[in-house]
């Protein structure tokens, strides 16, 4: 046992300098100069430990799942079925049947829509959704209210970009059966306070969703603590491949759903008479899954947990608060989204520039933003915009990348005026 007055060493500080050099697409030159990649928000990077398990699984151990007693269906099986414990480890769920593997976030809430919520919801029942929403987050509710007749409710922000509590809190009642949410917005970075938003919920007697995409690279999820019904996430957000992602569902709603989808795997039986649907995780997966997807997801939570998740998080947040404090000094420059609790998200305009002639100056210097709505078009809507510029930060950006954001703006400002 250790003695009590020894203490232990504090751990190294983040070298995103050297995490650098693990994401080989960083030294790619965009116009004659150094890629600056800000824009994970949309998809991040992949380091060299997702790129080489992908590529030893295909090289080495790629056939079908599940259904092959040969040497590669079995290695290929251990592999991908090992990849949902790894997710299951990452988020703390109580067992790897809430696992669902998904094309992505979006797949995930339309699954839910479908498998749980078409069933159930009538006339008279109430879905309520933020302001702050993706259309992921949006569509398939809507979709889901002309299909059952069931009402979308939605909570609004202020001008800072945060969430109502009071007002959000009002809108529930009896009727309300789901509530669905992003844990951070994508187009504004702001943090929601699930916390109260869950426990209001429950209280209520309804269900959460928590679209957690842009959530998952930035904190620790414990989806345990943090109560919340179904959760769902993709891969390509979280330094992993496109075309996978995870829905985590508590195991006993989840039984009681029906699959959304038919076909192989999600069966046990079938004759033309009836069907008998296979167990969890399995009856919603239907077809051949993307196994290399699954096995790059999982090589990508074992590298974010080699760098320390928390270590991960400060280092951006460091960024974000350089950047912010940046570009507030900058003539022109408005920031949109200025919430007291914010993920690595900056989005912003400048004076008499549309953002995407303002996205076309920066790239011609190298520094990668998003441009647009940002799939959040009642965000725009709500701040009287078209669009913003958006740059997001991740564990592979420095202080030099936010220099050149600002050197690339004052170029914008001089070009353009």
């Amino acid at each position: 046992m250790m003695a009590a007055n020894v203490s232990l060493a504090a751990p190294p500080p983040f070298d995103a300098e050297r995490v650098r050099g693990d994401f080989p697409i960083l030294d790619t030159m965009v116009n004659g100069r150094p890629l600056v990649y800000l824009d994970s928000a949309a998809s991040a990077q992949r380091p060299l430990a997702v790129l080489r398990a992908v590529e030893d699984y295909e090289t080495h151990s790629h056939a079908n799942v599940h259904r092959g007693v040969h040497a590669l269906s079995q290695a290929a099986t251990a592999a991908y079925e090992g990849a949902r414990e790894r997710v299951r480890r990452f988020i703390n769920a109580r067992s790897a049947r809430e696992i669902i593997f998904v094309r992505g976030t979006t797949e995930a809430i339309n699954l839910i829509a479908q498998a749980w919520g078409r069933p159930r919801l009538r006339a008279g029942d109430q879905i309520l959704i933020s302001a702050l929403e993706h259309h992921a987050n949006i569509v398939p509710w809507q979709m889901l209210c002309e299909q059952t007749g069931c009402t979308l409710k939605v909570a609004p922000i202020n001008r800072r970009g945060e969430l109502q509590l009071e007002e959000f809190l009002k809108l529930l009642g009896p009727h309300t059966r789901l509530v669905a949410v992003a844990h951070v917005s994508n187009a504004l970075g702001t943090v929601l306070p699930l916390k109260p938003l869950i426990e209001a919920a429950h209280a209520h007697g309804a269900l959460v969703l928590i679209d957690g995409a842009q959530a998952v690279p930035h904190a620790r999820l414990d989806v345990r603590a943090l109560g919340a019904d179904f959760y769902a996430f993709s891969g390509h957000k979280l330094y992993g491949p496109t075309g996978i992602g995870v829905l985590y569902g508590r195991e006993e709603l989840l039984t009681a759903m029906p699959p959304w989808q038919g076909g192989g795997d999600m069966i046990l039986t079938v004759s033309f008479e009836k069907t008998t649907y296979n167990e969890l995780p399995w009856k919603f997966e239907a077809g051949t899954p993307n196994m290399s997807g699954a096995v790059g997801l999982a090589a990508a939570m074992d590298y974010l947990e080699g760098l320390g998740v928390e270590a991960i998080a400060a280092h951006e947040q460091r960024l974000l608060q350089l950047a912010t404090a940046e570009l507030a000094r900058l003539p022109d420059i408005e920031i949109i989204g200025t919430a007291a609790h914010k993920a690595s998200v900056l989005s912003f305009t400048m004076k008499g520039v549309h953002p995407h002639d303002l996205g076309t100056i920066l790239d011609a210097e190298g520094v990668a933003v998003r441009t647009g709505h940002h799939c959040a078009m009642p965000v725009m809507t709500f701040f009287g915009l078209p669009a913003t510029a958006r740059a997001s930060f991740g564990c592979y950006n420095t202080e030099r990348d936010v220099a050149s954001l600002v050197q690339a703006l004052g170029k914008a400002r001089e070009v353009l005026a």
